[in-house]
């Protein structure tokens, strides 16, 4: 017969009631006896204590294979002997069921990672083909903005737009040479930017973005106008709005899973992403073919753009970030040589600019 002392609470784990049990500790297991019904052993083996966050004076206890049970004893002389007893009292429970959790975990990795190799960029697609050219616009001019302020280096105005007039003129002359007879969804505007980086992109809305660094490391006019063409050919494709929707698409599950994920880290993710432009190799053949075509039409060699590639090989070191995009794809080779290879315009070609416009585009920026 149990002592007052050696009473409990105890929840059965069948019902949110609480009732008062006899405790009768013996010599293989802890015998926990009801007013009613037949009485229960807990081995001395399986109990575990758990923390007690309401009252920190009281001592819970479960036993393995049992997640629900739960035993509420108070300090005593039974919390002493049940302490010298339980072999395991304090130990974490063994692992349950490990392989079913080792296949729920790798199940909730295969579907983040088909929705952000597979869903996401479905959905991207599917919007940059009905995003109407107003809202493509507005979006290629904040990204501009994000930009040009993860770009500057000073931390008190976006990076500059280089504006002189005579330079300006240049631009716009090659630009009109370019897309003569071109229909696109939306105005074509070019603009560059005063960074030493030797790179070029293009934004949603029909913009694209020369920098000073590539300008300065073109040897003739006609690379410049192959690399504008290149971009245009992305433009025409839509592909900077894919980039974008499937950039903020990930973002937005990334967000869900790890967090905020949102300031900064959106600005620098999303800048690194359209400086490097990482289309896809079919997107990249399809633009260096719509170039070939353009630069044709306008009466300029398509090796222009094989000849600003291998320019910016030749330099050595570590290459810029438009030729790490290029050689992070296995072809560069095979489309140095196709531009090469493809048809020149009939006639002798006129550069797109000439002597006096090509050094007036080279100081675009002073």
């Amino acid at each position: 017969m149990t002592t007052p002392a050696d009473y409990a609470d105890f929840f059965d784990g069948h019902g949110a009631a609480v009732r008062r049990v006899g405790v009768e500790p013996g010599p293989v297991a802890l015998r926990i006896v009801p007013a009613q019904g037949a009485p229960r052993d807990w081995r001395w083996e399986d109990l575990r204590r758990l923390p007690d966050q309401a009252d920190p004076s009281r001592t819970v206890l479960a036993r393995t294979g049992d997640n629900a049970a739960r035993l509420i004893l108070p300090d005593g002389p039974l919390l002493a002997t049940i302490t010298a007893r339980a072999p395991a009292l304090d130990r974490a429970p063994p692992a349950r069921r490990v392989g079913a959790l080792l296949g729920w975990s790798v199940a909730a990795v295969a579907s983040v990672a088909l929705i952000l190799t597979w869903l996401v960029p479905a959905l991207a697609d599917r919007l940059a083909t009905i995003l109407p050219p107003e809202g493509e616009r507005v979006l290629g001019e904040a990204t501009l903005t994000q930009i040009r302020e993860a770009l500057d280096e000073t931390g008190f105005q976006p990076l500059p737009l280089c504006d002189d007039p005579a330079g300006r003129r240049a631009l716009e002359a090659m630009t009109a040479r370019l897309t003569g007879g071109v229909e696109l969804s939306y105005p074509l505007t070019v603009s560059v930017l005063d960074h030493p980086m030797v790179n070029a992109f293009a934004l949603p809305g029909g913009q694209v973005i020369l920098f000073r660094g590539l300008i300065q490391t073109a040897g003739h006019p006609d690379e410049v106008a192959s690399v504008l063409a290149h971009e245009i050919g992305h433009v025409a494709a839509r592909d900077p709005t894919r980039i974008v929707l499937r950039t903020a698409g990930s973002i937005g599950v990334l967000g869900l899973l790890l967090g905020d994920f949102a300031g900064g880290s959106v600005v620098l993710f999303l800048t690194e992403r359209m400086i490097q432009a990482s289309y896809t190799q079919g997107a990249e053949a399809a633009a260096d073919a719509y170039a070939a075509r353009l630069l044709r039409d306008a009466g300029l060699p398509p090796a222009a753009l094989a000849a600003m590639f291998r320019r910016m090989q030749a330099q050595g070191g570590e290459p810029p970030p438009m030729l790490r995009h290029f050689l992070s794809h296995p072809g560069l080779g095979d489309r140095i040589a196709a531009s090469e290879a493809a048809a020149a315009p009939p006639g002798a070609p006129r550069p797109s600019l000439s002597a006096a416009e090509w050094q007036a585009l080279r100081g675009i920026c002073d």
